[in-house]
């Protein structure tokens, strides 16, 4: 437990919602029609999509063959489960 320490400081104190913002009855980005709105939103996905590190070809087929034989084995686990509780119920019922 080496990052414990014995102090009891507290958080400074948060500034409420209302202060700090600009004045008057609407802040700054409400004053945008939705069309500017859109393409803020437009341009902050595609600086996103760039801070993305994307895989290799290679990367990509490994981790896709991952997921294959994962399902692959999911679905043999529940065919047998399947199969065995409905003999189990046809050997209760009949």
């Amino acid at each position: 437990m080496a990052g414990i320490t014995d102090s009891v400081e507290t958080p400074e104190p948060r500034e409420p919602r209302g202060e700090g913002r600009t004045t008057g009855r609407r802040g700054r980005r409400a004053r945008k029609g939705p069309l500017a709105r859109l393409a803020r939103f437009y341009r902050q996905v595609i600086a996103e999509l760039r801070k993305v590190v994307w895989p290799s070809r290679r990367q990509l087929s490994t981790y896709t063959s991952a997921v294959i034989a994962f399902v692959i084995v999911v679905i043999c686990i529940l065919t047998m489960l399947d199969w065995g509780f409905s003999r189990a119920v046809e050997y209760v019922f009949g």
